[in-house]
């Protein structure tokens, strides 16, 4: 069962750092905390040096003022283990512990996350600090609970120090026990690369045209990610050990760590860092980009990892670092529909990053909710508005399910395996884009789903339709798994370039789509990667698609190799033209499709038509394309989320009376939703 946040209303709270502030600002600080009905601190995680400002030397009596302080004004902490920024006496004394580039150099002090996990010294004095810092607080009545590091695996997601290729040899020893069996899985035979003695074997090292081993590079991911677990499990042990009655989480989302398993291995409930503005300053080439509306993706992806979750930093201000980033302010209004946007995804406690913007550091435009001055201002006043609104309908709304019955399944081989494989790699996301994106303007809620090797059927069939795009690595296993789901009634995507590759990443001398060819009942006869000078083919799907729909970014051309198997579309260009392009299959109670392409928007909203899919409010509510719809519940009674992201007032049109949660009235017939805004519309189940 997924870990999630246990809590009986939505609770606000705030990042705060009483080192970088006078203390006679700390109880007016915590007093207009309050007033905006602000529970909960974040504090601690960047304070080392407070805390052990010499080896060996501990001192925790300034955070224990601030404790004391917060529990005065009735204030709740979360500390933060301070990790993720070892103090300079350590990294100078110690420069094993630091990180380094692929080419062996260090990087040295004047960041963060600047160490390696691999360093037996590291590891020993962070067990030192998280030990003594719980021994110190634990008993504190203000503590709630524990936030290990900060953003594991942020600013960098990879480790080339001497430590970490000696700690990968130790995890290959573990994995594959004979040099034999590791040459195996490499496919060393090939260019001569075969390893004679386990010394030889290093994580990527610098190249010719710096090129690297596939398979070595897929390990490579597997082990950091391993060993980023292993390093939150030194300090999780620590935190159990000393104070079991208080909960643990970390905050991410980064690269090359598997989040489903630390979280069931290690934590209470997963944290995420929500940061909308990074989907409008990198909006991609779509025609018609979602823009922050597409961070819901991101958060969809938490919540398969715990249903409801906290947000550790929720954006409250422009962003940006003095040399990099950068993102303008929020216009009135896209505060709080951003907070609003992570409690419709599941999120029951939202703490904004920061109370105060920093006047001196590497984040002085990494703005908080007050500015420099401390004087009131337009994002205080909104922050205030939504503390008010969690008061009043935080009892309803906290532990309530989203609601979804699409699902866009994902696994971290094929994505690992897909940063270096432009073969496969680039697909995923446009096919995951395509998807979520019309599902959005669809209103047609959807998760994302993790498959993993403990995934079981049960897990899969409460969603009617699985996209699973193009899971290159697939196993017999996995398909098994998947067959079962479609006799079960399950309807089920894949897309080009599935099943071609067994886990080590090796391409399988069976007929692609290899284990699911039987599912799907056809085989690829010939395929071609579209790129360069090699166009698209064009689609014809009479009735459906337009002349001149391209199929993007690779093109599988079908052989139907089952009776039961229906053409759906066809290539009509190239020299494939006529040939089956996307196929159904009709397997016990459900189906198989496969789309020998990445999928795109016009494909997207065929395959929906074909299908019939509506919205679940389709019956009673019009919604305009702008306003992202999203449904919580609880067993008694739906909440309706709709968010406006335009702005411009968005108009939508309601068949029947419902109580609008926030205002309290009741609203029915056109209803104008103002720019940046949120209604939450009631309704029995």
């Amino acid at each position: 069962m997924k870990k999630s946040l246990q809590s009986n209303e939505l609770t606000l709270g705030v990042c705060y750092y009483p080192e970088h502030w006078p203390e006679e600002l700390w109880e007016d600080d915590f007093r207009r905390m309050r007033e905006l009905n602000i529970s909960v601190i974040r504090m601690a995680e960047f304070a080392w040096s407070i805390m052990e400002p010499e080896e060996g030397r501990f001192d925790f009596g300034f955070f224990a003022r601030v404790l004391d302080l917060a529990d005065r004004h009735g204030l709740q902490v979360i500390l933060g283990t301070p990790t993720a920024t070892p103090p300079a006496w350590l990294t100078h004394k110690y420069p094993e512990t630091l990180n380094a580039s692929k080419e062996g150099v260090l990087y040295r002090h004047g960041m963060r996350r600047h160490y390696n996990y691999s360093s037996p010294k590291y590891r020993e004095l962070c067990a030192r600090v998280v030990r003594n810092m719980v021994l110190a607080y634990k008993d504190h009545p203000a503590v709630i609970g524990w936030q290990i590091d900060n953003e594991l695996n942020c600013e960098i997601n990879v480790f080339y120090a001497d430590a970490d290729h000696a700690a990968f040899r130790e995890w290959l020893k573990e994995r594959y026990g004979t040099l034999e069996a590791l040459n195996k899985a490499w496919g060393t035979v090939f260019w001569s690369q075969t390893f004679t003695d386990w010394e030889q074997v290093y994580l990527s090292r610098p190249t010719v045209n710096q090129s690297i081993n596939p398979h070595l590079a897929l390990d490579e991911k597997r082990f950091i990610s391993a060993n980023t677990i292993s390093f939150a499990k030194l300090q999780a042990d620590i935190i159990r050990e000393l104070a079991p009655n208080q909960w643990i989480t970390t905050n991410g989302m980064f690269g090359h760590l598997d989040n489903h398993e630390m979280t069931e291995r290690l934590l209470d409930f997963y944290s995420y860092d929500s940061y909308p503005q990074f989907s409008t300053i990198f909006p991609g080439q779509d025609e018609h980009p979602l823009m922050d509306r597409a961070w819901s993706m991101n958060l969809t992806n938490v919540r398969s990892i715990s249903p409801n979750f906290c947000i550790m930093e929720q954006q409250s201000g422009p962003g940006g670092w003095v040399d990099r980033i950068g993102m303008g302010t929020p216009r009135p209004g896209q505060i709080r529909l951003w907070t609003y946007q992570s409690v419709m995804h599941g999120a029951d406690l939202v703490v904004y990053f920061r109370w105060r913007t920093a006047t001196m550091g590497t984040e002085i435009y990494w703005h908080g909710i007050n500015d420099y001055h401390n004087q009131p201002n337009r994002r205080v006043a909104e922050v205030a508005q939504i503390g008010g609104e969690f008061a009043k309908i935080g009892t309803e709304i906290a532990g309530t399910a989203y609601q979804a019955d699409i699902a866009i399944m994902q696994d971290y081989d094929n994505n690992w395996d897909g940063e270096l494989d432009e073969w496969h790699g680039p697909l995923g996301w446009q096919s995951m884009l395509a998807w979520f994106k019309q599902l959005q303007y669809r209103h047609i809620p959807a998760d994302l789903v993790t498959l993993r090797p403990t995934s079981t059927l049960e897990e899969l069939l409460p969603y009617p339709i699985i996209v699973y795009p193009h899971p290159a690595i697939m196993t017999d296993e996995t398909a098994e798994l998947l067959t079962r789901y479609v006799e079960q009634g399950g309807k089920l995507f894949f897309g080009a370039r599935t099943g071609y590759k067994t886990p080590e990443g090796h391409c399988a001398m069976r007929p692609f789509p290899g284990p699911v060819a039987g599912l799907c009942g056809i085989t690829v006869e010939d395929f071609t990667l579209v790129k360069g000078t090699t166009p698209a083919a064009e689609l014809h799907w009479e009735g459906r698609l337009e002349a001149g729909t391209p199929a993007k970014g690779f093109n599988d051309i079908l052989k139907v190799e089952h009776p039961d198997t229906e053409v759906i579309a066809e290539y009509a260009s190239e020299y494939y033209r006529g040939k089956p392009a996307l196929t159904r299959r009709a397997v016990g109670g459900g189906e198989a499709w496969y789309y020998g392409a990445a999928y795109s928007e016009p494909v997207v909203d065929a395959i929906l038509d074909e299908l019939g899919q509506r919205s679940p409010v389709a019956d009673w509510l019009e919604l305009p394309a702008e306003v992202e719809l999203g449904i919580r519940a609880s067993a008694d009674a739906s909440y309706v989320f709709l968010l406006n992201y335009a702005g411009e007032p968005a108009v939508v049109r309601a068949g029947q009376t419902v109580k609008e949660l926030l205002s309290g009235e009741e609203l029915e017939g056109e209803i104008s939703i103002p720019p940046y805004g949120v209604l939450i519309l009631q309704t029995s189940r």
